[in-house]
């Protein structure tokens, strides 16, 4: 089979194009076709060797964390899935016995961990990880939802959004971002969105961005958004300088949900304004495979479609990540392989 793997953590130009021995199915597993496998930001930053869990030794690198296709080959085991059956994968990998394995959520297991490989013409994966897909949802769409879909989800959950609230998301018109606006109009709350982007912002608003507000300093998007309005919940996958930001717009007992470190690793906050106002803020990391079997449904109803923003075949894989890492897009990027 051919994989795009990373053979020199240096940036796009360490993507190559090679020939590889086609998977075989080990006890639990499945091969799958993959039809699409989405980029996102975590490897981005493994090709550009800024991840803290791959480095040079493990080159050549098959990364590659949300995929989906048709199931080729069957393991010794598997009964729940058949040859043919089209799925996506839950990139989740857990130690299936931790308190967290046995009652959940399993994105809080100690030894939590995710799936690389599907920026290939075919993987094995785990069986029990995958999540099957009606005729009504395409491989494409479905690559689009484990990582960036499913943080958002997870994360206007553990802000407990409710119809009515004002949810905002500093630098909306990446996956996350995108995401955030989408499933937060679903779940009949307002949105602001905010990008340097003016075509962005539109393209945000024919996606349900109830308000949009241009530009990346702090203070000035503190004033645009307080004239909207007291947040109810800040989406953060930025941090940085944008953490104070999202306290600052917060009204009194607001939720500020984190899940990103791409504004800097480190935040400076107001205590006294977190704790006088009951503000709250909350990590959160990728979500659950319930979650993403919710999304599909989601868009098998027709109430969600995943916004891509162009299809590469997998020759192109570098020409993908060159528009992530240069932010020409908004929404996802999908290697269809």
């Amino acid at each position: 089979m051919r994989a795009a793997v990373f053979t020199d953590l240096t940036g796009p130009d360490g993507v190559s194009i090679v020939d590889r021995p086609d998977p075989e199915p080990g006890a639990g597993e499945v091969v799958l076709d993959v039809e699409a496998a989405s980029l996102n930001r975590h490897d981005l930053w493994v090709l550009s060797g800024e991840s803290g869990f791959v480095d040079e030794s493990a080159t050549p690198f098959l990364s590659g964390l949300d995929l989906a296709g048709t199931v080729r080959e069957v393991g010794e085991g598997v009964d729940a899935v058949a040859v043919g059956d089209r799925a996506v994968l839950c990139p989740h990998q857990t130690c299936g016995e931790c308190r967290y394995c046995r009652e959940g959520p399993e994105n809080r297991c100690a030894e939590f961990s995710l799936f690389h490989g599907g920026f290939a013409e075919a993987a094995a994966v785990p069986a029990d990880r995958l999540v099957p897909l009606p005729d009504s949802v395409g491989a494409t769409e479905a690559a689009a939802l484990p990582t960036a879909y499913v943080t958002a989800y997870h994360m206007l959950r553990q802000a407990d959004v409710d119809p009515g609230d004002l949810v905002f998301v500093p630098g909306a018109t990446g996956g996350v971002g995108v995401a955030g606006v989408q499933l937060a109009g679903i779940l009949g709350a307002r949105s602001i969105g905010t990008s340097s982007s003016a075509a962005k912002l539109d393209r945000l608003a024919d996606l349900g961005a109830d308000h949009t507000v241009q530009g990346t300093d702090p203070d000035e998007l503190r004033e645009a958004v307080r004239e909207i309005g007291e947040a109810d919940a800040v989406l953060n996958h930025l941090s940085g300088e944008y953490t104070q930001l999202g306290l600052d717009v917060l009204g009194r007992g607001g939720r500020l949900v984190a899940c990103g470190i791409t504004a800097g690793p480190t935040s400076e906050i107001d205590m006294g304004d977190l704790f006088l106002n009951y503000k709250r803020v909350i990590g959160s990391s990728m979500g659950t495979q319930g979650d993403l079997e919710r999304l599909v449904d989601l868009v098998a109803a027709g109430d969600l479609t995943p916004e891509i923003d162009d299809t590469y075949p997998l020759d192109e894989t570098a020409t993908a990540f060159e528009a992530m890492r240069d932010r020409e897009s908004i929404g996802k990027l999908v290697v269809t392989p």
